[in-house]
């Protein structure tokens, strides 16, 4: 699930296989002017879907024209981008 508090949004629970392509289509239609950052504070599990969620949200926000940073990765998810090699592409703001 996704909510919007100001320029945030928050990402609550699992963003795994099973729950990417909703939350996707959530950001898609939450991105818009104002929006600055994509929240994983809430996120309670994740696996290699949460990478793919990233990338296209921050691809979909540069298509948009749109300036979007990442806060809150969970570990598990920085791990995942480091062995995917792609960590540099997901720098989070810390908070």
């Amino acid at each position: 699930m996704i909510t919007q508090e100001g320029d945030r949004l928050l990402l609550q629970g699992p963003v795994t296989i099973g729950t990417v392509s909703a939350l996707l289509a959530q950001v898609r239609t939450l991105l818009a002017p104002g929006v600055a950052v994509l929240d994983f504070e809430g996120v309670t599990e994740v696996d290699s879907a949460a990478v793919a969620l990233a990338l296209e949200c921050l691809r979909e926000a540069r298509r948009r024209k749109l300036a979007l940073s990442l806060a809150n990765l969970p570990e598990a998810m920085q791990h995942l981008a480091e062995l995917y090699a792609v960590s540099e592409l997901l720098q989070a703001d810390p908070a």
